[in-house]
């Protein structure tokens, strides 16, 4: 009687398990990330991961081009932005939802060891003739957008400086056509490096990271007159299934935000 009863209980376990094995594993969350949150966001992701059992595929890149291959049909169902107006558009389409603040972040400049600048001598020496200034590409890459921006404050500060940077600034990075670095290079560290600028605007993590990677370039505040804060929006899908959605809210909550603010992130 108890072998009988053994066989039995072998007998469900297989069963289980083989119903266990059809089950198809769930696909993977697609989400779509700013470049400048690789870092973090793959730390984040693999928390998500650990606490969910669910998978999660992150394609990085420049904001505005992923928006433009999510408008094209492409199947993100997670948006995180470098600003709000990339999101902002796909909600105005419909379909997502929403936007909303998760990160913030601030401008910085790079600056080879041979270029003698401070935060205070910063406007001063953009305005050399000499010195070039590389940015990212404005409406495919927020960072030159702010880029921009910083120049609109500039001209603020001295009047018709907004037009000499405006003419000599070099859209180096974040465009559809815009020169990749190779593989395992940071992308600011390498143009540096490659010597296609002097100094370089970009978000003040991706300096500290290109540092990094280049200990031998300088990182440079932007002072307050001209520093311009940059807004990072999240999006998902109207219709997510319920690990999307909880995936961005994942991105929203407190051990998310951590990771987010050890890589140099400010708080919504």
């Amino acid at each position: 009687m108890m072998r009988r009863r053994g066989w039995f209980v072998l007998a469900a376990l297989f069963m289980m398990t083989q119903a266990a094995r059809a089950q198809p594993e769930a696909p993977p969350i697609q989400l779509y990330a700013a470049g400048s949150l690789r870092e973090a966001l793959t730390e984040v992701t693999k928390l998500f991961e650990a606490e969910t059992g669910q998978k999660v595929a992150v394609t990085f890149g420049a904001s505005g081009l992923l928006r433009e291959r999510i408008e094209k049909g492409e199947s993100a169902q997670v948006f995180a932005s470098a600003d709000t107006d990339h999101p902002q558009r796909l909600a105005r389409a419909g379909g997502w939802q929403q936007p909303v603040v998760f990160a913030r972040n601030l401008m910085c400049a790079l600056a080879l060891p041979s270029v003698d600048v401070t935060s205070d001598t910063l406007l001063e020496t953009m305005l050399r003739p000499a010195v070039r200034v590389g940015t990212s590409t404005p409406r495919a890459d927020p960072s030159g957008d702010y880029a921009w921006a910083l120049f609109r404050r500039a001209d603020a500060v001295q009047p018709g400086t907004y037009a000499t940077l405006d003419a000599k600034a070099l859209q180096l990075t974040g465009g559809a056509d815009s020169p990749k670095p190779p593989a395992g290079r940071n992308t600011y560290a390498w143009v540096m490096d490659e010597g296609k600028a002097d100094l370089f605007l970009t978000y003040c993590t991706n300096a500290v990271v290109a540092q990094r990677e280049l200990p031998r370039l300088k990182v440079v505040a932007v002072p307050a007159s001209l520093q311009v804060a940059a807004n990072y929006g999240l999006t998902w899908r109207v219709d997510a299934d319920a690990s999307s959605a909880r995936l961005a809210q994942f991105i929203l909550s407190a051990p998310a935000q951590a990771v987010l603010r050890r890589h140099g992130f400010g708080s919504p």
